[in-house]
């Protein structure tokens, strides 16, 4: 099916068009030498290692006054998701009226393959987007979405066919947290993990303070059925997604859950350690995903206790350096960040205005710079630079060091008509596929060719 709204600006001419033949889809989604542009998958939000990293190498360097080309637009409606890519597919969720709809598109030219919707009736108790906070996962053929009011789903990614659906909310006793449903689950062998966050029955609202967990904190569920393989946890949820590692000889997985941070066994759903990091105030939210380098592991937030670095180790951790109340080093509230030789960069504030991109010693806390006027920012790692996109719709190239803010592109974002192409709040982070850079806005989902071929 075509989508009327899909825009493309630069077709992609040396490429084909994408095969709709399932063992072609599914073999794309296994191997990159199937796809003619070269490069790599980003199945998951933050990409393959969930470390906002990219492997791939040839960026575009000189941006002129517009920025790297447009290739392609496709409306979007209401959400914050961001989208991810498998061979030449490309997965967005998004709510359209009364509809959640998950839809899959031709990566590089930006035509709808198929759709699917459900009804949602979700409100937010705050007035932000009524749409989806979780991007979709993609594997072995599955995509996976978990929509704001705890629609957990799966399909099939050559046709949308539905496999499984399951209502956290209603099975779990989940109270609404205060923007709903906003962690992307994470896939682990033959499981799904997410935070789901459950209660006991007659639980009250969140904002009371006061709601309990049922053991429900996190959930693994087969992938391929939607059948409940382990609980664990009496935390509610966050907005953080999970983040899966291995360290030394076993695996881990650390959930940013809503009072801090949980270490624990991904295969058993055994915890390793909790480490309470909960600003004081209700109303606050965990919703940076964990950064692991080696065996340690660093969280943020912006409400309160800001970051904090652990060494983490079989049934227990170690506390390498932590903020002060009144000495926030970086203290992010939704972004990412990404480490590099030593240095650790990300958005710092709980407020859009005052907001910092900033640079870290990772190991001693200490700030090494601090950039103001890029407002809130998402980022993402590739050949050597940083691509950090402001919610504004600004694009910045930036280079990695620890001794200055040193950017070497910064362009506001816009058509050929001078109109904006990305609008307020652009807070997904940015995601790169085959040389092919894809953010998205308030309504808006572009292709940028940031890897010329």
């Amino acid at each position: 099916m075509m989508n009327s709204q899909s825009i493309r600006r630069r077709p992609l001419l040396f490429f084909g068009i994408t095969s709709l033949l399932v063992g072609v889809a599914v073999a794309a989604q296994q191997s990159d030498s199937t796809n003619e542009r070269p490069g790599h998958d980003w199945p998951r939000i933050l990409g393959p290692d969930s470390n906002s990293k990219s492997a791939e190498t040839g960026i575009l360097m000189d941006w002129g006054t517009d920025g790297p080309p447009i290739v392609w637009e496709h409306a979007a409606g209401e959400g914050y998701a961001g989208a991810v890519v498998a061979g030449e597919r490309l997965f967005f969720f998004d709510r359209h009226g009364g509809q959640a709809r998950l839809t899959c598109l031709d990566a590089l030219t930006g035509e709808e393959i198929w759709r699917s919707e459900y009804g949602t009736a979700y409100e937010d108790y705050y007035d932000y987007s009524v749409g989806p906070r979780a991007s979709p996962v993609v594997d072995e053929g599955r995509v996976f979405t978990f929509g704001v009011e705890g629609r957990l789903r799966a399909h099939d990614i050559a046709d949308g066919e539905l496999l499984w659906d399951i209502d956290t909310t209603e099975q779990f006793g989940v109270v609404q947290n205060f923007f709903g449903v906003g962690a992307s689950p994470v896939i682990e062998g033959d499981l799904l993990i997410a935070q789901v966050g459950g209660s006991p029955p007659d639980a009250p609202r969140v904002h009371s303070g006061s709601v309990e967990g049922n053991g429900t904190g996190i959930v693994a569920f087969d992938k391929a059925t939607g059948e409940v393989r382990y609980t664990t946890s009496n935390e509610l949820a966050s907005y953080a997604s999970p983040v899966l590692t291995t360290i030394g000889d076993r695996r881990w997985a650390f959930a940013f859950a809503r009072g801090g941070l949980l270490g624990f066994d991904p295969e058993s759903g055994e915890i390793d350690f909790h480490f309470p990091w909960k600003a004081r105030i209700i109303e606050s939210v965990n919703a940076s995903a964990p950064t692991v380098v080696g065996d340690t592991v660093f969280i943020t937030e912006a409400y309160g206790p800001g970051a904090a670095l652990l060494r983490v180790e079989p049934g227990g951790y170690e506390v390498i350096w932590q903020d002060g109340r009144r000495d926030q080093k970086l203290a992010a509230h939704f972004g990412n960040t990404i480490y590099h030789e030593g240095t650790l960069y990300g958005s710092h504030g709980r407020n859009s205005g005052p907001a910092e991109f900033r640079a870290l010693d990772y190991m001693t806390g200490d700030v090494l710079w601090s950039e103001p006027g890029l407002l809130w920012s998402t980022q993402m790692f590739v050949d050597g630079h940083l691509i950090v996109l402001s919610e504004d719709g600004r694009l910045h190239l930036v280079e990695p060091t620890p001794e200055e803010y040193r950017a070497k592109a910064s362009v506001q974002l816009a058509r050929a008509d001078g109109t904006p192409l990305l609008r307020h709040p652009s807070w997904s982070p940015p995601v790169l596929s085959r040389g092919l850079l894809y953010l998205r806005g308030k309504d808006n989902l572009v292709a940028l060719e940031l890897i010329p071929h």
